[in-house]
């Protein structure tokens, strides 16, 4: 069934959206153009979305995507750094993407409600995805999910989150893997050689990365 858009989602927008739970209400953090709230909300699997931006530009290139999509009485545009000018009652699932693991982490430790361990967080790191999910462990994460994909020739992963407040001590490899399975997965094997070969680059001034390095190596059986 058509669903009377004049855009689709791209592989990384596409799997944030599929972590999200039917019937839930959406906040989608750094918006941009509002695809994911406008998308999720005309197929029915959202019954109310807020498009979120810290920046008023990407807020009014998301407000006409909605006015295309006649979405107004469903999707709302909100100025917000971060989730501070979102109430817990207006979202049950919060997508974070495209931004660094460090912004994410950060907004995270700064929203009121992201110990409310009813919220899911679909977060989608840019960068520093290991920073992120030791942060995660660190204050009382769990990671329920996590996947991988490629838009635009480039491999991204996408966590699903909730807060538990479990602290829970880890392996450092742990942060680079997580719930990936690079060993059986083709698309979280090149997320995990993307790594790789960040440490390798890295250990030019710590050999440290280059252990880490290592020991990825063997967990994907890479000989190169």
């Amino acid at each position: 069934m058509s669903t009377g858009l004049n855009f689709q989602l791209d592989n990384r927008l596409r799997l944030c959206a599929d972590f999200v739970r039917d019937g839930a209400k959406l906040a989608d953090i750094g918006t941009d153009h509002a695809y994911l709230p406008v998308w999720l909300c005309r197929i029915g699997k959202c019954p109310s979305a807020i498009a979120a931006d810290i920046n008023p530009k990407p807020l009014k290139m998301g407000m006409n995507t909605i006015i295309d999509a006649d979405m107004s009485d469903r999707v709302q545009t909100r100025l917000s750094d971060g989730l501070k000018k979102i109430e817990s009652d207006e979202a049950d699932d919060i997508v974070i993407a495209g931004m660094g693991g460090e912004l994410i982490a950060n907004i995270l430790e700064e929203c009121d409600f992201a110990k409310n361990s009813s919220k899911h967080f679909i977060l989608q790191p840019m960068t520093k995805s290991e920073f992120l999910i030791k942060w995660l462990c660190d204050n009382g994460y769990e990671i329920i999910k996590q996947d991988c994909c490629v838009a635009a020739k480039k491999c991204y992963t996408v966590l699903l989150v909730k807060y538990t407040g479990e602290i829970t001590a880890r392996d450092e490899i742990f942060y680079y893997l997580a719930r990936l399975s690079p060993q059986n997965n083709e698309t979280h094997h090149r997320f995990v050689k993307g790594h790789i070969e960040r440490l390798i680059k890295q250990s030019n001034g710590d050999v440290h990365f280059s252990v880490l390095a290592n020991r990825l190596k063997e967990i994907i059986n890479d000989n190169d």
